[in-house]
């Protein structure tokens, strides 16, 4: 689709999404079947009303219908966990673009091929000189070859008495007493969800930018397609390093919030006629970005292959955390659908989209 003359919400404070009110509304401008819609929501509220969540349907840029658990109004944010990466990404892949355009404090030439330790000084001395072969562009795939779920690491929990970049870096234990000082394999040859690996990309950021990557996202992209209320939890700092953006979790967002930028990324990048994401980068982020994980772009799942949601269009790419936080983009059925929620942390996925694309009526 095409950003052509298409409808782009003011920001919640100026009155937010147009929403359709009733069922014929739903019928004829989201061509979709209400009915469909309110048996998913009361299945959705019987399976999961144990958890406290929203739910927000975006059709041909109608907020179709939102559903929230008793406890949830539309304004209620949650920490989305691992979206928080995407995110992240995004913020690379603005950097990058700045590199291109030679717009960075001393215009250092920073590509996906960039090794990273280059602009990370207080990850010398190496913990493994293989750290050399790391780039930027293993950080954002997951291929970096630092330890991570494929070895029972899950985010980056530290001791009081140590830091959470000291322990990313290998320069201390977490918690349970693991170390990532070793690499598990070879940059590039290995696709491991390593929590420790993308903090990496906090500290690259700040050093390269000379500002938080969550203050340079908030001016380049968060305001400009109207999030107000994000906010973005800190590490570090305290006589460790840091304070630094958490990168791979820690955003909190409302469920229409996060659909602006399911939405900003629908439409290829482009808010109000305004290009804010690269266009190079959207694609080149939500398509495969190696072959040992089709499903993962860089930073965005991905359907490009068909693995990620079989039962979904091809083109479809979204974000996922934990406890079932998620944002769903489907370019050629125009709809976007995010889920925010402490839980459940496993649910029916493709159950749930799976349901709201089954209530989208056929062509005429």
């Amino acid at each position: 689709m095409t950003h052509q003359a298409t409808y782009f919400p003011p920001p919640e404070a100026q009155g937010g999404w147009r929403y359709l009110k009733t069922p014929a509304e739903v019928h004829t401008l989201a061509q979709m079947d209400p009915n469909k819609l309110n048996d998913l929501r009361q299945f959705h509220e019987y399976l999961y009303g144990g958890a406290s969540w929203g739910i927000v349907i975006i059709r041909h840029g109608y907020l179709v219908r939102e559903f929230y658990t008793f406890n949830v109004v539309a304004p209620t944010r949650f920490d989305v966990w691992s979206c928080t990466k995407t995110l992240t990404g995004t913020a690379w892949g603005l950097l990058l673009e700045e590199s291109r355009q030679g717009k960075l404090p001393n215009q250092p030439l920073v590509t996906l091929d960039s090794p990273a330790y280059a602009y990370i000084p207080d990850g010398y001395p190496l913990t493994d000189e293989r750290k050399k072969q790391i780039t930027i562009g293993h950080l954002l795939s997951m291929t970096s070859g630092i330890a991570g779920e494929n070895e029972g690491l899950f985010a980056t929990p530290t001791a009081s008495d140590q830091g959470p970049f000291e322990y990313a870096l290998g320069r201390a234990p977490n918690r349970f007493g693991k170390w990532v000082d070793k690499l598990v394999a070879e940059p590039g040859t290995v696709w491991n969800y390593s929590d420790p690996a993308f903090a990496h990309l906090s500290l690259a950021f700040a050093k390269l930018a000379g500002v938080e990557l969550s203050a340079f996202l908030e001016e380049r992209l968060l305001k400009p397609i109207g999030i107000e209320n994000l906010s973005w939890d800190q590490h570090g700092g305290s006589g460790f390093l840091g304070p630094h953006t958490a990168p791979h979790t820690g955003a909190h967002i409302s469920a229409r919030e996060l659909a602006r930028f399911g939405y900003l990324a629908l439409h290829h990048g482009v808010w109000n006629e305004q290009q804010i994401i690269p266009r190079w980068w959207q694609a080149l982020a939500t398509n495969s970005s190696q072959p040992l994980n089709p499903s993962y772009g860089y930073t965005w799942w991905t359907n490009a292959k068909g693995t990620q949601w079989p039962s979904l269009p091809k083109d479809a790419f979204g974000l996922a955390g934990y406890a079932s936080n998620r944002c769903y983009v489907i370019p050629s059925l125009d709809l976007v659908v995010a889920r925010v929620g402490t839980g459940p942390s496993t649910w029916d996925e493709p159950g749930f989209i799976g349901s709201v694309v089954g209530a989208i009526l056929p062509e005429a």
